[in-house]
Order: structure tokens, then C-alpha cells, then sequence
């Protein structure tokens, strides 16, 4: 039986004080808008922006940018920067090239970002570990919650399920996006993707 991701996420939530802190691994202002809106209630958040997929550097600084402009006119939560860094997803899919969308690459890739994150966690004394990924309908939230449960496991950190597209999560990010004039990508940033 699939597992409801979203219902596992509402009863973590039941379960832990408000206040409890979390590092969430963000792709782009955009998705992590509507993410922050259901979880900065319940958790004192930091966003992690570490994004070594995207291919050009321009294009990179200019979600990142986006992504602090966002967290300083709402103040839902605090920034935690890493350096771009694209030769770590060069090396990451090097032999999955021919690999097609949603396919080895992105998994590859998934783990790379959470990687990363559960070890920034751990470093950094959080209490939780979560991504932005999950609202997105081209992303596999099996795959990503599945990832971010070994990592949990492994670096001794509790990851926050989610699928956080569910109960209107992406459409809801589109609205922010345009309340807040956001610049939404059309591509993952990858040259896979791009191409």
C-alpha cells in the first residue's frame, strides 16, 4: 500500500512542541513559499539553499537571490547559504547522462541535495531535516521521503516527511509566487532538464 506522506507529516506534527527546530533544503523561492506557510507555525525554520544541479551561475545567483529576497519580506525564516558548488552534480551524474527525466539522475541527484543537508543538520544541532522538493508534481515524493529516512537514520537526525504538492500545495505556491512577484523557472536547473 502507497503511503500517505501527508497524513505521516499532519501526525509528526500533532506529536512535537512548536518552537522544535528545522533545517529545510530549498530549490527555489517559489517552492519553499508554500512550504513555509504550513510549516512556520509549527517549527523555528532555516532554509538551506544548496542547489549544485543548476547549471549556469547566473542562473543559480538569481534564485538564490530571490530565495533571501522572499525570507526578508516575510521573516518566515532564516537563510543558511552554501557556496555553488556544480562539480559536486557533475560527479554526481556522471554515467547518467542518457538517463531520462524523473529517472536515475534525478534520484542520484535527490541524494546529493540530502545529503548535504542531513550533514549541514547534524553540524548545525537540528532537531529536524526536510525538503522543498516534495511540492513539486515532477519530483517523487516516494523517492525523496525514502532517501530522507536512510539519511535520518544515518546521520542521526529526524527527517520530516512530506508531499507537500498534496491539499493544493503547488497551486498554492503559484499564488504566492505572484503575490510576492517571484521569478518561477520553467526547469529543474540541471542542463538535463534545461535541454
Amino acid at each position: 500500500m502507497k503511503r500517505n506522506f501527508e497524513l505521516e507529516m499532519l501526525k509528526i506534527m500533532d506529536r512535537i512542541d512548536t518552537g522544535t527546530d528545522l533545517l529545510l533544503h530549498s530549490c527555489c523561492a517559489p517552492c519553499s513559499s508554500a512550504c513555509l506557510e504550513r510549516l512556520k507555525e509549527k517549527f523555528k525554520i532555516t532554509v538551506l539553499y544548496y542547489n549544485p544541479n543548476i547549471d549556469e551561475e547566473a542562473e543559480y545567483e538569481k534564485r538564490k537571490a530571490e530565495q533571501i529576497r522572499f525570507l526578508k519580506e516575510t521573516g518566515w525564516a532564516e537563510i543558511l547559504d552554501c557556496d555553488y558548488d556544480k562539480e559536486a552534480f557533475e560527479n554526481t551524474s556522471k554515467g547518467l547522462e542518457s538517463e531520462p527525466e524523473r529517472g536515475k539522475r534525478c534520484y542520484a541527484c535527490y541524494a546529493l541535495r540530502l545529503t548535504k543537508t542531513a550533514q549541514i543538520a547534524k553540524e548545525h544541532g537540528f532537531s529536524w531535516f526536510c525538503t522543498t522538493l516534495t511540492l513539486s508534481p515532477y519530483k517523487n515524493a516516494e523517492w525523496l521521503n525514502e532517501i530522507g529516512e536512510r539519511l535520518g537514520e544515518e546521520y542521526g537526525v529526524s527527517y520530516l516527511l512530506s508531499d507537500f504538492k498534496k491539499k493544493g500545495g503547488y497551486h498554492r505556491s503559484i499564488e504566492l509566487s505572484n503575490e510576492y512577484d517571484l521569478y518561477r523557472q520553467d526547469f529543474c536547473g540541471c542542463k538535463f532538464s534545461k535541454r
